[in-house]
């Protein structure tokens, strides 16, 4: 379980390079007014205003990769170790985009509800973050330790660890 949380981890910061790399290619390209990582940044420290302040830069990164992080861990977590097919991925990362885009940034009040946002940068989120749920899958699967595919034999096995209980439950005593 902990190899599958640290993978989950690792695999997790992996895809958020790789995504963190498209959206520098679509803010160059001015699809993004702002990248979200520095829009919630932004929110978080003192000071208002349009000019960067001093550690924008470094707490957008470090929420951005803990962010990623942290949902590649309860894929890392769910996969309990086994070959992820790429389309779940794909379709974890539009979870994870559905997650933060229309539910998260909106409630905070960091970007406008979809339908009141611009297509393109939704557009380019959207793309971003199914390229990431595919990185995601993609690092789980190279890092995993179990080279089987979860298949009907490993099933029953992995379904007798889940109904295993954490705490052992004691024996009744007879009273006489």
């Amino acid at each position: 379980m902990m190899r599958n949380l640290v993978n989950g981890a690792v695999g997790g910061a992996l895809a958020t390079a790789v995504y963190s790399a498209m959206l520098m290619a679509a803010d160059r390209a001015g699809l993004l007014e702002e990248p979200p990582p520095r829009r919630f940044a932004r929110m978080t420290l003192p000071g208002r205003g349009s000019r960067p302040r001093p550690g924008e830069s470094v707490l957008s990164t470090i929420a951005h990769y803990a962010f990623g992080s942290s949902c590649g861990t309860v894929l890392g977590l769910l996969s309990a170790g086994q070959r992820v097919p790429v389309p779940i991925g794909t379709a974890y990362g539009l979870l994870v985009w559905h997650f933060g885009c229309r539910g998260l940034a909106p409630s905070i009040g960091a970007y406008a509800p979809l339908p009141k946002d611009r297509p393109g940068r939704q557009a380019t989120l959207l793309a971003g973050h199914l390229l990431w749920g595919t990185a995601l899958v993609l690092a789980l699967n190279r890092l995993r330790t179990e080279r089987a595919p979860l298949t009907t034999e490993l099933a029953p096995r992995l379904r007798e660890e889940v109904r295993r209980p954490v705490i052992p439950v004691p024996e009744p005593v007879s009273v006489r």
